[in-house]
């Protein structure tokens, strides 16, 4: 009976192998069957027929192994799925590779192949399905050759004007219907190639011609970029584009239905998005029109280059930029002419440069700019370090104003729409001349009330520095270290700018290490910033007093000379601001990573408010000014304004308006009185940032130009707030959550302080679910920033302040 049992598992296990057999290769004599696999050696990507949201269609593509939801990076089978359980990939007698059904007969083929003594079929390490002829061992086919939605490691796009082939990309119809879809990603024949996505015949998008390692028209692929990629061009008529990540084997770049181009990296719980474009209204191709450019702003707008206006001034002032901008002079150039007199250039930089270019192998910049200079068609001209010398006789299309990156380039006006500038700066120099004379006789006056002050001076500031030292030896700080000038200088290498963090309206800030191992952040007042002795004493008392897991830890100070120095518990993710508002970086902080940092700067403002024996007022809450640690937990920082209120006091006024104007409550910003309810404000305007991914100081919506409170009022009436979630983050958001905080932050930016939450409220608020009473419509500040003039100032009366719209 036992010999018996033992035969019956032995017999079940190989049956259960045999189900489960995943193939080394196919062959005529074992086709690869549905429920069958086909592996990779290194066990990274995997080949079978696969089922799209479970329906009935049957596929044979290739995926990555073991990975949970299935990624599938080719399809054999596009537009022909099979529905037959019997259906097989196999190789025929001549050696082609052949998908059969019972029902159809032959579905798929890669065509006809020689291959007299037989072939088989691998997969490789790299994801590439060939075929093998099996005497010469002569690859006769490869799916890397044959691309779908996507590009693996070491795969190509590329074409041959010679023998007419091309490979490309092609999307999906759908996520769930593997067709041939309307986006097509390829690279063009010019010289230098750029990448296109195209829909249709139509342009969507292009990267920028090549330049020996970057393209560019992508900001991303700066000169710190390591590109992943290698563009071979001859002049036989042949390109290539190849990926060439090796970082990981497990990346991808795909062309989804929609038509964006994704660059994913795996990392150890999911995919990361490295790459994605079009990912902004200004890289949609010619959304601005012939002699056009594109303005990356929320929302993007269209300018004309100088010297040219809207082709129709109707369309352009209701958002219609398509038809592009004309001359406002027209040129005058004669073929034998030199047009040296009649024309000249108009240099823009940071700019992606306009399609449709001209490669000129010439030599150097100045080249260049003789050649287009005394050729009348030439329209524009640039040199760029990588490629050389290109040339536009075309429209200025599909151009974008970058910040940072972009290239120079040069663009031909008449003489007389440079001629302004001429005069301008005549004059500008005149009243510059006229300055420097009234200047020098001043100084050398001022050096003579100088010398004689000097020594008094010297004195005064040998004073000034005990005095400073003096008072706060009496405070009660306990804990707190006084650094010696030396120390802090050896641990930021002398304030290497290789160790600068950031840079606010005290100073800059940067980063060191201390002999113990220590990493700090030292805070290095400036003599021009806004603060004084009364802002650095305060903060030192401050936080040096409170202590709670969401507030920055002050470890020391050191004064010596004119240096007043404040150091901090090194925060290694900086600041909030560094997260929300990077394109890329965003995305490391989803929605319930979001939830948790709201929820921590809620907790240690009610700290500052009621717990702590000081309470005290922030009076300068913003994203900026809240650090993250390794863990990215929020931590409030920068208590240089904060003030503090005694027992029942929560209100004072002041004669010196200070602040950040967006965050700052109407009742500050206009009378100066402030209470716990102006940092509640401030609270809320940061909440909505936080939700939006958006700028309170750069937001502007539609043509009425809505600031980010006025849009998140009126999206919470139409649709309860969910629609203000920055949609990078929609996958990851519970809705109900979202449009709980679109409420709770527009309660607290109420204009009337009596309608705003206190902090035991707001905490409530954010951890429960009880209901939330309805807030009244904000009132609006309109939003003052100018792009012409960024430093535009806001000035009160009666000599209490002047408040820059900029941060401190």
């Amino acid at each position: 009976m036992g010999a018996k049992k033992i035969m019956f598992f032995v017999f079940l296990l190989l049956f259960i192998t045999f189900l489960s057999f995943s193939y080394a290769e196919i062959t005529k004599e074992r086709p690869l069957s549905i429920g069958q696999t086909l592996s990779s050696r290194n066990g990274v990507y995997e080949l079978g027929f696969f089922s799209p949201n479970n329906s009935q269609n049957q596929y044979v593509g290739i995926w990555f192994k073991g990975i949970i939801p299935q990624v599938v990076v080719w399809v054999a089978n596009r537009e022909k799925p099979v529905t037959d359980s019997t259906a097989s990939l196999s190789v025929s007698s001549n050696g082609s590779l052949l998908l059969l059904s019972g029902k159809h007969g032959v579905v798929w083929s890669i065509g006809e192949i020689s291959a007299t003594n037989g072939s088989r079929a691998e997969l490789t390490d790299n994801g590439n399905l060939v075929v093998i002829d099996n005497v010469s061992g002569r690859t006769l086919w490869e799916s890397f050759k044959n691309l779908g939605d996507t590009m693996l490691p070491f795969s190509t796009l590329m074409y041959n004007l010679t023998t007419g082939e091309k490979r490309a990309l092609t999307s999906w119809k759908s996520e769930n219907d593997p067709s041939p879809g309307e986006f097509v990603v390829q690279i063009t024949t010019q010289v230098p190639s750029q990448v296109f996505i195209m829909r249709g015949s139509n342009p969507y998008w292009r990267s920028g011609p090549w330049a020996k390692t970057r393209f560019t028209g992508i900001p991303l692929m700066d000169n710190s970029y390591t590109s992943p990629f290698a563009v071979q061009q001859d002049t036989n008529g042949s390109a290539s584009f190849t990926y060439l990540e090796t970082n990981s084997t497990r990346s991808r770049i795909m062309i989804t239905p929609e038509g964006l181009l994704k660059i994913y990296q795996q990392s150890e719980s999911d995919w990361e998005l490295d790459f994605e474009a079009p990912d902004d209204h200004c890289e949609r191709y010619g959304v601005c029109g012939p002699f056009g450019f594109c303005v990356e702003s929320v929302p993007p707008k269209c300018k004309c280059f100088k010297g040219f206006v809207p082709k129709s001034s109707e369309e352009w002032k209701r958002g219609n930029w398509t038809n592009g901008c004309k001359r406002r002079t027209e040129l005058h150039c004669q073929a034998n002419s030199t047009a040296k007199d009649a024309n000249g250039f108009h240099t823009v930089p940071n700019i992606k440069l306009p399609d449709s270019y001209e490669f000129e192998t010439f030599l150097d910049a100045e080249e260049c700019h003789q050649s287009c200079l005394h050729n009348c068609s030439c329209l524009a001209f640039a040199y760029i370090n990588g490629i050389g010398c290109l040339l536009w006789n075309q429209d200025l299309i599909d151009t974008v104003q970058l910040s940072p990156g972009g290239e120079i380039i040069s663009i031909r006006l008449a003489r007389s729409e440079l001629d302004g500038n001429e005069r301008d700066k005549i004059i500008t120099a005149s009243i510059v001349s006229l300055s420097l004379f009234v200047i020098m006789a001043s100084a050398a006056f001022g050096f003579w009330r100088y010398r004689v002050k000097q020594n008094a001076n010297i004195l005064k500031d040998g004073a000034s520095q005990d005095t400073w030292r003096n008072d706060l030896k009496p405070q009660d700080v306990p804990g707190l270290n006084f650094f010696e000038i030396y120390t802090i200088q050896t641990a930021t290498n002398n304030f290497s700018l290789t160790n600068k963090l950031g840079q606010g309206g005290f100073g800059p800030v940067y980063k060191g290490k201390l002999q113990d191992g220590r990493e700090i952040a030292v805070k290095r007042l400036s003599s021009s910033s806004g603060q004084g002795k009364e802002e650095f004493m305060n903060e030192i008392v401050l936080i040096s007093k409170l202590q709670h897991k969401n507030l920055v830890r002050i470890l020391g100070c050191c004064i010596e000379g004119e240096e007043k120095l404040l150091i901090y518990e090194f925060m290694l993710n900086k600041s909030l601001d560094t997260f929300l508002f990077d394109s890329r970086k965003k995305l490391e902080i989803d929605w319930p990573k979001r939830y948790e940092i709201i929820q921590g700067i809620a907790r240690g403002i009610h700290y500052l408010h009621r717990d702590s024996h000081l309470k005290v007022i922030h009076r300068d809450l913003k994203v900026s000014n809240i650090l993250l640690d390794e863990k990215m937990n929020p931590k409030i920082s920068d208590f240089g304004l904060a003030r503090m209120y005694q027992g029942t006091e929560y209100q004072d006024n002041t004669r010196r308006v200070v602040g950040t104007l967006g965050y700052m409550a109407p009742e500050y910003a206009w009378t100066g009185m402030f209470s716990e309810k102006s940092d509640i404000y401030s609270f809320g305007v940061l909440l909505l940032e936080i939700i939006s991914g958006e700028k309170i100081s750069r937001f502007s919506y539609g043509e009425e130009g809505k600031n980010l409170i006025a849009y998140a009022w009126e999206s919470w009436c139409e649709t309860g707030g969910v629609d203000l979630l920055d949609q990078a983050l929609a996958d990851s958001c519970h809705p109900v959550e979202v449009e709980r905080c679109v409420q709770i932050g527009l309660l607290c930016v109420q204009h009337q302080t009596a309608d705003r939450p206190n902090t035991l409220e707001l905490l409530s608020m954010l951890t429960t679910t009880s209901d939330l009473p309805p807030p009244k419509q904000p009132t609006f500040v309109v939003n003052t920033m100018d792009e012409e003039s960024p430093s535009k100032r806001l000035i009160t009366v009666n000599e209490i302040t002047q408040s820059e719209i900029l941060g401190r």
